[in-house]
């Protein structure tokens, strides 16, 4: 079986295509069940953010064009359009990106932490679904501890930097005094906190949080002296907003162009600067056009990230040495485990071998039959049985000129030379008896 990373990210698709990929919390738990029931599958994880969706399999040696195909069916996509835009990775490539990934080095953001908090959530949703065999689970397992070495002993989490960090150092270009601004946060996870405690460090004291559920809204405004609002209210705090911020789960936009427009009438046209770092957007694109309104989609960020990723470069040069690394150190234990799995078949083969002789000598006891004779048949016939297969491979590697193979057989078949070389006792000549009758 190969282990397969497929998937697109920032890099490689534009944000419509991404959210046309991306799956929806409400999604995933049908996509792995229908991923993991493919007959090319045994295991199989989905990791699924604003910037990436990408799907970890064990899979047979063709499995990149099923699960493609089986991509591109659920999302209603053309496949060759999906092809254009998709990479895939395989077996220790496929460790190597993941691993990769999990620390920050595949982001939009060189080394932001947020994306091992997602991959972990992935991890347990492919858990629950069932998802997960002993190959993913060892591979997570591992890369998780890759990720934590590569934290405690490399600078890149220092300082952290994100996609939140990103949109307010670029709303700081346009306001001088953010003490003087009102912000609007639409959405309540884990970039959503970020950006908030981003805006209060920057000196943003009048916080609005606006989500589907106020109580998780509080939890974020309560702790930065906040207000917390529902979706619903959202028009009326967009007329007191200076900067917007959104990065909801939600399939559809919640930011609509009529809406701005109403709420830009009451501000009087006053300046308003807006991010959407959500997939699938919240904002509609639309809103964009009006006048006195600055939308940045998640992609226009990428100034601001690559400013950024040069001071984290040395960082990064050092996490991808821990990672080589962990990828030597994983391939190592696949090896073994793999050739534990081998070793385990030919003893269960020599087990079988051993046990049909031995009951056919019972047997053959049991009848009466002389044991010495039983003995010798007994330890005949087990050897014929166990070098068979092995004898009539060598001959057909003979035949085919399989050099490899016949240089492994010594080794693999024949023990060292000193096991053999144990001493027969001589057997004692007789003495001529020359005593009379």
């Amino acid at each position: 079986m190969t282990l397969l990373a497929l998937g697109i990210n920032h890099r490689t698709a534009t944000v419509a295509v991404r959210e046309q990929v991306a799956f929806t919390p409400t999604q995933l738990e049908c996509a792995l069940e229908e991923l993991r029931s493919l007959p090319q599958i045994s295991e199989a994880a989905v990791l699924s953010t604003c910037n990436r969706t990408e799907l970890y399999c064990v899979t047979d040696a063709a499995g990149e064009q099923t699960v493609l195909n089986w991509l591109g069916r659920f999302h209603n996509l053309r496949v060759d359009d999906l092809a254009r835009c998709a990479y895939h990775y395989l077996d220790n490539d496929a460790a190597r990106h993941l691993m990769r990934v999990a620390v920050g080095l595949d982001s939009m953001v060189l080394g932001e932490p947020q994306i091992l908090g997602q991959l972990k959530e992935a991890y347990q949703q492919a858990r629950q679904a069932r998802g997960l065999g002993g190959e993913l689970e060892r591979l997570f397992q591992h890369t998780f501890a890759i990720a934590k070495q590569v934290r405690t002993e490399t600078g890149i989490g220092k300082n952290p930097v994100s996609v939140a960090y990103a949109a307010v150092s670029m709303a700081s270009r346009i306001f001088d005094d953010f003490s003087r601004s009102r912000a609007l946060l639409i959405g309540a996870g884990e970039t959503i906190e970020l950006v908030a405690r981003h805006l209060h460090e920057a000196g943003v004291r009048k916080l609005t949080v606006a989500n589907r559920t106020r109580a998780r809204a509080e939890n974020i405004s309560a702790a930065l002296g906040g207000e917390a609002i529902t979706l619903t209210e959202i028009p009326e705090a967009l007329m007191e907003a200076d900067i917007v911020i959104s990065s909801t789960a939600s399939p559809l936009p919640i930011v609509g162009k009529g809406m701005m427009e109403r709420a830009l009438k009451k501000r009087r046209h006053r300046p308003v600067f807006m991010v959407d770092i959500a997939v699938p957007r919240d904002i509609e694109p639309e809103v964009g056009e009006l006048s006195d309104v600055f939308l940045y989609p998640v992609d226009d960020l990428q100034e601001v990230i690559e400013e950024n990723r040069r001071h984290r470069q040395v960082a990064a040069d050092q996490a991808e040495s821990l990672i080589e690394h962990g990828v030597s150190h994983w391939q190592h234990e696949r090896r073994i485990r793999n050739g534990g799995e081998l070793i385990r078949e030919y003893r269960r083969h020599g087990e079988a071998l051993r046990d049909l002789s031995r009951e056919q000598a019972l047997e053959r006891l049991a009848r009466g039959e002389d044991p010495a004779a039983v003995v010798e048949r007994l330890a005949h016939q087990l050897a014929n049985r166990l070098m068979h297969q092995p004898t009539q491979s060598i001959r057909d590697a003979a035949s085919q000129e399989e050099h490899a193979l016949l240089d492994a057989v010594p080794r693999l078949l024949m023990p060292p030379k000193p096991a053999f070389e144990t001493h027969t006792p001589a057997t004692p000549r007789r003495r001529k008896d020359n005593t009379p009758a």
